[in-house]
């Protein structure tokens, strides 16, 4: 018996192990759908994450730039107007060393804006934005018995220390995230 294969036999044999299957076709698209998946979630997860951390960084050099010129300049003021605090607004007075002149410097929150706003004379300058939350307080500079606290104080005349606390945060492709920065901080007014 002649055990030759014709040539029609053996490229028929070829082609067939050449080709996918459907099984294997199948199971090659599963695993691969999977991988892209997964791939496209951790894109995502990252870019989401880079994007937290950025604005954090961001929210976090704005307030401490906002921190830094309000205590310079409260400190540097004869103390608190008459009329001169309120939960949106600080007003101080002062005399400038330069020229003995007198100003005033306001503070302004606008809590429908989430905007913090700096006046000085006719100069104004918004200091923070997406601003959730912002507070100050009164006290006097006599600490209480025994303790380093400050007495807290609703006369605007024996005000000696004023304690600032805010929170601003950002979306993040349109969700709220972890993107909030807190400011506290206490300033005494040094020449009264």
């Amino acid at each position: 018996m002649d055990c030759t294969i014709t040539s029609s036999t053996a490229a028929t044999k070829q082609s067939r192990r050449l080709g996918m299957t459907l099984v294997e076709m199948m199971i090659a698209t599963g695993v691969g759908s999977i991988v892209l998946a997964a791939l496209m979630a951790l894109t995502f997860f990252s870019a989401r994450s880079f994007a937290a951390v950025a604005n954090y960084v961001d929210l976090d050099a704005r307030s401490r730039n906002a921190l830094d010129k309000m205590s310079q300049e409260i400190r540097q003021t004869d103390g608190l107007a008459a009329n001169g605090y309120s939960t949106t607004q600080l007003i101080f007075t002062g005399t400038d060393p330069a020229n003995s002149n007198t100003y005033t410097l306001t503070f302004t929150y606008d809590p429908a804006g989430k905007i913090l706003t700096r006046s000085k004379g006719s100069e104004s300058q918004v200091l923070l934005t997406q601003c959730d939350d912002l507070k100050w307080y009164m006290f006097q500079r006599n600490m209480t018995n025994g303790t380093d606290e400050p007495i807290p104080t609703a006369d605007v005349s024996t005000c000696k220390l004023i304690q600032l606390t805010w929170i601003c945060s950002r979306n993040i492709f349109g969700k709220a995230a972890n993107t909030e920065s807190v400011q506290s901080a206490e300033i005494v007014i040094r020449k009264k």
